[in-house]
């Protein structure tokens, strides 16, 4: 909950309209402007407590939170009231911080769970002020509620992943002599579980001889990202383990100082697999000296699959959560864009814009690291590689300089494949976009298909035919330090503010679930050449043509959609999108609820939107038995991380249609209107 000036803890209980949050002992919360001002700062109900009366006034959200009679509000309840609905665990706690406010301390702030009448557990943020009179005696004690049930949950299940993952997480400043930290940073450094450990003690499980696991009182400059094994010797039990860093330095606006942010994870078993690999090279290099470059190729397979394995789970914790937050966000603005009038301050447009670059730049960085760790929705289909490079000329030209020349070279002959035309299209950029920040004085770009067949050997790929896409450029190039890391996540050589370092592992990513490849190669001052290996499709294929929606995506009135979403805020916006745009819509916040209404309905529904993973039923399982009510009906999914429930193999099921989260109202009626117009 925010802490600012004109926010609830500041302006709780000025008594001077504004906000409307104070009101004199015996006046009503609930009125209109009060219920707006509370809306507007996401609380979930406010009381007034008047000290020297004994009387504790509530407004309406506060008494339904509470199973409070509404018919008392205006004349107050007993004090002792403030308690009734406290979990009886966080109770005495609650009890002594209100008894400090009541002896004269100036702020509220705490986190405690609430029991509904219903019998649900919910967790508050309360925040409040104490007013003093004349002679500073406390007068009354003011506040809001706000209900942060589900970033506790989501909290809770980012530690669970971290925990299954065996990811520790820490954030430190320079200068300061203690580190934020994770129960697992801990657990894996055999450290008693804090939410801060000093530094030494940190440091101090390192093994002599080797460097600090967090740098301190470091002179110059850092590297942009940490990377880094250490051997440790464990706090608890003294045993000797691998630990892998990974990382990245944040510096001051000012540049006085540094933030350093990263995970940390137990490498000892892949340590132990590269020492046997190791001497078992020397023992066959003595006899052959060729197993040395499939060595290598396993070491490097190992390497990959850890950084993947790693960041796969970190982020597959959070993605679904993050991907609804985000859809809220990215629809709320897109909603009030729409509605902003052309005669309003031309301030207000420029902020929603810049917030909406702000969501979308926070949905592409959770896509790519979902796509380098092959955990993306592929929807592979038959793409004809000269057709699909060719319309990408104009959006190249316009992404690409003018000092640089472009030249796009794709025969005929080029075989067809099978891939995701959509993602195939954002590789491709990314390297072009990557070529154009190594030519800055302009420069010469290269795109070139051909056809290959790989043997099997020297390299990952399968022995088969495939398509090699090329992107060539004649830029500054990277020395052989620098081409190691290239696919290293968070890995970048440009500016920091400039570059996620997540482009090129999006794109590693993507070949590698798709069944395909990538090589490079660079050297300083003679440019890069990297080669994106697909593999072919199916000769007698026809190629996917993509739906060209109509200028308007408007619904019809006899057009029913049927929304199923359980979080409450998506489906408010998916609903009132759809609504607007002119259908007829129900909706439904589970499975069940929705095959009653299915079960119900005179009139048929034409399409089923649903989200993928839901407690009780999966949008796939309701999908089946939707279609056992309505045979044939059309279903569109949702979904910010749909993992195994609708994928197979890392791609969408056969005639699965997915709109990812975040999706705009613009996406979001292409998607419906082509559904429906087939």
């Amino acid at each position: 909950m925010p802490d600012t000036d004109g926010g609830p803890g500041g302006g709780a209980g000025d008594g001077k309209g504004g906000n409307g949050m104070a009101r004199a002992a015996g006046s009503a919360l609930n009125d209109e402007q009060l219920r707006a001002v509370l809306a507007a700062a996401g609380a979930s109900g406010s009381w007034d407590w008047d000290i020297a009366g004994e009387r504790l006034f509530l407004d309406a959200s506060f008494a339904d939170l509470y199973g409070l009679p509404t018919d008392q509000i205006r004349d107050g309840f007993p004090t002792a009231t403030f308690f009734r609905s406290i979990h009886p665990e966080d109770r005495p706690r609650i009890r002594i911080a209100v008894a400090g406010m009541l002896a004269g301390a100036s702020l509220f702030s705490k986190e405690f769970r609430v029991v509904t009448p219903a019998g649900k557990v919910l967790w508050m943020h309360g925040r409040g002020q104490c007013h003093l009179d004349a002679d500073d005696e406390p007068l009354r004690f003011t506040g809001l509620l706000v209900d942060v049930t589900e970033r506790k949950r989501t909290e809770e299940r980012l530690r669970i992943a971290q925990s299954a993952g065996g990811v520790g997480t820490f954030e430190y400043n320079d200068g300061f002599a203690t580190v934020s930290v994770s129960t697992e940073f801990c657990v894996l450094l055999g450290l008693h579980p804090a939410d801060r450990l000093p530094l030494r003690t940190i440091n101090s499980v390192v093994s002599e001889g080797e460097l600090a696991l967090i740098p301190e009182g470091v002179q110059g400059a850092l590297p942009d990202t940490l990377a880094g094994e250490f051997l440790i010797r464990r706090g608890d039990d003294g045993e000797l383990r691998w630990i892998a860093r990974r990382g990245e330095v944040q510096y001051e606006a000012d540049g006085t100082g540094y933030r350093l942010l990263g995970v940390i994870y137990d490498v000892t078993n892949a340590k132990r697999q590269e020492a046997t690999l190791r001497e078992l090279a020397e023992t066959l290099e003595q006899r052959v000296a060729a197993e040395v470059a499939e060595r290598q190729h396993a070491e490097e397979a190992l390497r990959q699959a850890q950084k993947m394995e790693a960041v796969g789970q970190l982020t597959g914790g959070i993605a679904h959560d993050f991907n609804n937050l985000l859809t809220i966000i990215i629809g709320s603005i897109d909603m009030a864009s729409r509605r902003v009038a052309p005669s309003a301050d031309p301030r207000v447009r420029r902020s929603l814009e810049q917030a909406m670059k702000g969501a979308e730049r926070a949905a592409a960085l959770t896509h790519r690291l979902l796509a380098f760790s092959r955990r993306q929705p592929l929807d592979p289909r038959a793409v004809n590689v000269r057709d699909l490079l060719e319309g990408m000329s104009d959006l190249l030209s316009r992404t690409i300089t003018e000092a640089i020349a472009i030249a796009i070279d794709a025969n005929s002959g080029v075989w067809m494949i099978e891939a995701d035309p959509h993602q195939l299209e954002n590789a491709i950029l990314n390297l072009a976009v990557n070529a154009r920040d190594a030519m800055p004085e302009g420069g010469s770009l290269r795109i070139t298909a051909r056809n290959a067949v790989h043997s099997g050997t020297g390299g990952d790929m399968p022995a088969g035919d495939y398509v090699a896409i090329e992107v060539v450029d004649n830029g500054v190039g990277m020395d052989e330090a620098t081409l190691a890391k290239v696919f290293d996540p968070f890995f970048t050589t440009k500016d920091v503010g400039k570059g996620t370092g997540l482009g090129l592992s999006m794109v590693y990513g993507f070949a590698k679930q798709s069944g395909g490849g990538i090589d490079i190669a660079s050297e300083p001052g003679s440019g890069t050449r990297v080669v994106l290996h697909l593999p072919r499709g199916d000769a007698s294929a026809v190629e996917d043509q993509a739906y060209h929606p109509a200028a308007e995506d408007f619904g019809r009135p006899s057009e029913t959609i049927l929304v199923v979403e359980d979080d409450d805020d998506v489906r408010r916006y998916a609903v009132g999108a759809l609504c607007d745009l002119g259908y007829r819509v129900l909706e439904a916040a589970d499975g069940f609820a929705a095959l009653d209404l299915l079960r119900g309905r005179d009139r048929p529904v034409d399409l089923l939107v649903t989200d993928v993973v839901m407690p009780r039923m999966s949008g796939s399982e309701l999908a089946q038995s939707a279609h056992e009510i309505v045979p044939g009906l059309g279903v569109l999914y949702t979904s910010g991380y749909p993992h195994d429930a609708i994928m197979h193999e890392g791609r969408l099921g056969e005639g699965v249609e997915l709109l990812s989260k975040p999706f705009t109202m613009q996406a979001l009626a292409a998607k419906v209107r082509e559904l429906l117009d087939r």
